[in-house]
């Protein structure tokens, strides 16, 4: 069924979807490594397209930056389009050495000091997991191909610039024992735990906060092969 923010008729989309944040990468995405893409759903220009790869389903639908937008986008997945696993694609910031540039890592877990879980359904942690089975298959996925997918907690913030408090970067790494920060999976982890669906988060390292490298915009959109490669491995063996 179509809703306020998807276009898509029942049926389009597979059971495994792929979420990047930026609506070009979606595309980008599709028409690279997909077989046959058709986009699905444009409204707001939050592109999605379905189409398959190595014969199989697949979709891939951007979810916009922070957490009120891939919380509406990934919960009307879920809820009434019968996606059973999405997959965020995306970059984040490194707080530690042990995290470079292009790094790919693989989230363990999410921390946020966000009120989205509270709001939506009166969960009181600050720290959410994603689905074990889908992590496990991912990292077997990772060994097979023979990519360095290293586990990380995962810093979901609300706020780009600055943090609550007046906290530094060091505060909040001290504080919860985050490696590195983006803005969306913590609501998305909440999503798939509430109604019952499973979720990962695939992050390829962006830029760091310790030896201040980063990618140019356009690097970010076309230079995450491997996470790419990792993500659609796992999305047909799922």
């Amino acid at each position: 069924m179509a809703t306020p923010h998807n276009s898509a008729p029942d049926g389009a989309f597979a059971k495994t979807v792929l979420m990047p944040g930026d609506p070009l990468r979606a595309k980008h995405v599709a028409e690279t490594y997909l077989e046959n893409p058709k986009l699905v759903t444009s409204v707001r220009n939050v592109l999605g397209y379905t189409g398959t790869y190595k014969g199989v389903p697949v979709s891939v639908m951007a979810s916009g930056m922070g957490m009120p937008s891939i919380g509406i986008y990934s919960y009307e997945l879920y809820k009434f389009y019968g996606v059973e696993n999405i997959i965020r694609i995306g970059s984040a910031g490194s707080y530690t050495d042990r995290l470079e540039v292009l790094d790919v890592v693989l989230a363990n877990a999410a921390y946020s000091d966000s009120s989205y879980a509270l709001v939506h359904n009166g969960t009181t942690e600050h720290e959410l997991l994603p689905n074990a089975e889908l992590n496990e298959l991912i990292l077997q996925k990772a060994k097979e191909l023979g990519i360095n997918c290293r586990l990380g907690k995962v810093h979901s913030s609300d706020v780009f610039y600055g943090g609550p408090k007046g906290e530094s970067w060091q505060d909040i790494v001290k504080r919860t024992g985050v490696e590195c920060v983006e803005m969306e999976s913590f609501a998305l982890f909440d999503n798939a735990n509430t109604l019952g669906k499973r979720a990962a988060c695939l992050l390829t390292i962006s830029d760091s906060f310790i030896s201040h490298k980063e990618l140019t915009a356009d690097e970010r959109q076309r230079s995450f092969g491997e996470m790419m490669k990792l993500a659609l491995e796992a999305a047909i063996a799922i």
